[in-house]
């Protein structure tokens, strides 16, 4: 039975991790939108916005499929 408390635990801590994940994707999503927009930001701080967006979203789908029983 603790076994099975603490499996749960486990999954909603990560759960939690996954949602946190996603809303700083979502954050680097506008923040690369509102770049794009702007003639005047460098080329470098777009690719680096892009870059984090990219390890961001490899972390949550490593996570998801890790997840998927």
């Amino acid at each position: 039975r603790s076994e099975v408390h603490l499996q749960r635990r486990l999954l909603m801590a990560i759960q939690a991790h996954l949602v946190e994940l996603e809303r700083k994707h979502e954050v680097l999503e506008n923040e690369l939108h509102d770049a794009l927009q702007h003639l005047s930001t460098d080329d470098l701080q777009i690719i680096e916005l892009k870059r984090r967006k990219l390890v961001l979203k490899d972390q949550i789908e490593r996570i998801k499929s890790s997840t998927v029983h």
